[in-house]
């Protein structure tokens, strides 16, 4: 069993939900049970995710908890470009929030690779 908050990757994941859940604080209500509430749930999914896979027994069980947090990533970027393209968030907004993304995506796949390495 892996301590998660020492991973980076868990690290700049969190900070990302953190920022997400900033940035949608000013979405519009009627967007509450709708994209505010799927950009927030994907998005804390990949630190979730993470975690729940460091906590898991077996060499197996972590590049699992990875794939699913990565496909956490993938969703949340479509509903941040979605964001963007309602005009919820700024061009500057979009760029700042999806390059934290960007990063943590390749640090997932970096791990994953790691991780399914280290099984065999």
């Amino acid at each position: 069993m892996q301590d998660f908050k020492k991973l980076t990757v868990w690290e700049k994941g969190h900070d990302l939900t953190l920022r997400v859940y900033q940035m949608t604080k000013d979405f519009p209500v009627e967007e509450k049970f709708g994209l505010t509430s799927q950009l927030r749930r994907s998005c804390a999914s990949i630190p979730a995710n993470i975690a729940e896979g460091c906590g898991r027994g077996g060499k197996k069980e972590l590049p699992r908890f990875l794939q699913i947090a990565l496909g956490s990533a993938k969703e949340s970027e479509y509903h941040l470009l979605l964001a963007r393209d309602l005009k919820y968030i700024s061009m500057e907004v979009y760029v700042e929030v999806n390059s934290k993304l960007d990063e943590v995506k390749r640090m997932l796949s970096g791990f994953i690779r790691t991780t399914n390495r280290n099984r065999e």
